[in-house]
């Protein structure tokens, strides 16, 4: 144990030393040692005085990338962001033009929160790889910028329906209706697609029966369209069965109500 911390104590005074060294190509060099062992704290500082002192020289190129790439190594994929964005337009024809481009694009998708989180982050993360398929459509990145973007949408896709089942489940069938219909709109490809078509459906029979007798007609009648367009989707669906117990309820409460009218 004494000889580890001895050896620990060791290279923290070279690391000092390294720091306080005038000797710019000593520090340089070690700063790349460091970032390709993958020891982003140690490399970030060294980066950090070298890309002042070497501004304006043919250096700065390699040290800027190096230092975009520590704060990625770091998790700092705001500021990470910023910097290979900054990279692509102060240095547009570098041979790392186009990987500092598609790293600016995957900070973003690492920054993206959990579905249940401010949705904000994650359409950015979705428009910034568009931007990036955009500008380099035949760049081998643009593959995987695809699959990233199946990813990014699909926390969307699942916020939209937990957004919609929830307002479903706590009875507020008007707000369950608009959710649904703008998640089918927005997700055409879903896998939920037909259980969102059939909650819709429910949501306007449950809506249409608990309401006050003056809105019931054009609401059953809402219900009723719901009902065949569904049936008419998935004729073989799993729904099928309550689809149609929907319908019978439907076309009793039409009736009734023609028949009070007539009275």
């Amino acid at each position: 144990m004494f000889v580890l911390f001895a050896l620990l104590g060791l290279l923290a005074c070279k690391y000092q030393k390294i720091l306080k060294s005038t000797d710019l190509n000593l520090k340089y060099e070690m700063a790349v040692k460091y970032y390709e062992k993958k020891d982003y704290s140690r490399a970030f500082p060294l980066f950090e005085e070298l890309l002042n002192l070497y501004k304006g020289t043919a250096k700065a190129q390699d040290i800027y990338y190096y230092y975009a790439m520590c704060n990625y190594g770091l998790d700092d994929y705001a500021l990470a962001s910023y910097h290979f964005k900054n990279f692509v337009s102060t240095f547009p024809n570098s041979p790392k033009t186009e990987e500092c481009a598609y790293m600016g694009a995957y900070c973003y998708f690492m920054d993206s929160p959990n579905y249940t989180l401010d949705p904000t982050s994650t359409q950015t993360a979705i428009n910034e790889m568009q931007l990036f398929i955009n500008k380099y459509p035949s760049s081998s990145r643009v593959q995987t910028c695809n699959d990233l973007m199946d990813k990014l949408r699909a926390k969307l896709e699942t916020k939209d329906y937990q957004t919609a089942k929830l307002y479903f489940k706590v009875e507020n069938y008007k707000a369950a209706i608009i959710a649904f219909e703008n998640l089918l709109k927005e997700f055409p490809e879903s896998s939920r697609r037909e259980e969102c078509y059939f909650l819709s459906l429910k949501s306007r029979y449950l809506l249409a029966i608990n309401s006050i007798e003056e809105k019931k007609p054009e609401r059953l009648e809402d219900a009723k369209k719901a009902y065949f367009q569904f049936v008419d989707l998935y004729p073989k669906s799993v729904y099928l069965s309550e689809a149609e117990r929907f319908y019978d309820g439907t076309t009793k409460e039409i009736s009734k109500n023609k028949y009070r009218s007539k009275s």
